[in-house]
């Protein structure tokens, strides 16, 4: 089993070699943070925000659950949201789902998870509402189509938030987009839904949905 105080050992090397190689870099991190980026994204461990972007800490604000949900209901990732966008007026707000995800394979499995239903059930929301096209391709390629569709929708849904409209309302210059992760190759795809104001949600909805698939 792996010992947690083998973490403490790794922070301590890594802490010392930054000071190495950077002997302020704690000092300005300390002094301020001031992100460009909001990343929406799930909480899997193999997809790390900081990591799979090449982003040092202080670079990135992050929120993070199973399958990079962005329920209207869900005061967390609300108050990230606000935030990030009230508060750190970050430029950027990127809602990141990956291949080979649990979550979205757990939608469409039609097995019982328990209280993990209850959170599922924005993904599988996601799932009727795109049925036709899901139903129509195989078991893998399903997966991957709705990992996409649901990186989409829950950007769509961000858009639709109070705290992205009266920020656009506000002159606030902020964008809106959606990613997928390839686990296979490590590369970011973009899904073609990027809004910087509500008169782009429309025609952005519309062409991530044609060029979607391709990953």
């Amino acid at each position: 089993m792996a010992d947690p105080a083998d973490l403490l050992s790794r922070n301590r090397a890594w802490a010392a070699d930054m000071v190495a190689s950077d002997p302020d870099f704690f000092a300005r991190l300390e002094s301020q943070q001031a992100p460009r980026y909001l990343w929406i994204g799930c909480s899997d461990s193999r997809v790390s925000a900081n990591v799979i972007a090449g982003l040092e800490p202080g670079e990135v604000f992050v929120h993070r659950n199973v399958g990079n949900v962005m329920a209207n209901a869900d005061l967390n990732a609300l108050t990230v949201l606000d935030f990030a966008v009230s508060v750190l007026k970050v430029e950027h707000v990127i809602v990141v789902g990956h291949y080979g995800c649990g979550g979205v394979s757990a939608a469409l499995d039609g097995k019982s998870h328990g209280l993990l239903d209850n959170w599922l059930r924005h993904i599988k929301d996601v799932a009727a509402k795109h049925a036709a096209l899901l139903d129509s391709l195989p078991a893998e390629a399903r997966a991957r189509r709705l990992a996409e569709l649901n990186a989409i929708e829950q950007a769509r849904n961000v858009c639709h938030t109070s705290i992205v409209q009266e920020a656009w309302a506000g002159g606030h210059p902020l964008t809106v987009r959606a990613w997928i992760y390839a686990l296979h190759d490590g590369v970011l795809r973009d899904l073609r839904f990027i809004v910087r104001g509500p008169g782009d949600l429309q025609p952005a909805y519309r062409l991530s949905l044609g060029e979607t698939g391709s990953g």
